[in-house]
């Protein structure tokens, strides 16, 4: 599995979290960053790492922003991504099981690193119930991008 990790300027650190914790699980990752603490747009952040989802340069991506919510709604722009806006490890198990989330996102603002690290090893871990009404709804939600 390989990961994108992208974050604003208030989601450095928890950012910095997951990258620690994606190396002690030996899951391979791009940085794409910000690594500065002047302020950036997140949806520039949100777009890169969302187009390496949606390209399948990478597998699943994983976005911190203040608050989770700019990042999620500018990466679920991108055609293919279903990014879910993830604050507890009941939520991270079932966007993976119910909805084959590609991309999560979190605020910093709104958890703690230790959390974050546990929604985040629950999501990479937990499989996608494929075949039967989770599939189907999945794929009704693809279908909306047709349109």
């Amino acid at each position: 599995m390989k990961i994108v990790i992208a974050s604003d300027h208030g989601g450095v650190t928890i950012r910095k979290e997951i990258a620690a914790l994606l190396e002690e699980m030996q899951v391979e990752y791009i940085d794409l960053g910000c690594g500065c603490g002047a302020s950036v747009d997140y949806p520039d952040y949100a777009r890169l790492a969302a187009d390496k989802v949606a390209s399948r340069e990478v597998d699943r991506g994983i976005l911190v922003c203040g608050t989770g919510i700019g990042m999620s709604i500018a990466a679920n722009k991108v055609k293919g991504i279903r990014c879910a806006l993830v604050h507890d490890t009941f939520s991270a198990r079932a966007t993976r099981e119910h909805n084959n989330s590609n991309m999560l996102a979190m605020g910093e603002r709104v958890i703690g690193p230790g959390l974050a690290r546990d929604i985040v090893k629950i999501w990479l871990e937990t499989p996608f119930e494929s075949g039967g009404r989770h599939e189907n709804r999945v794929n009704k939600i693809e279908e909306m991008e047709q349109v």
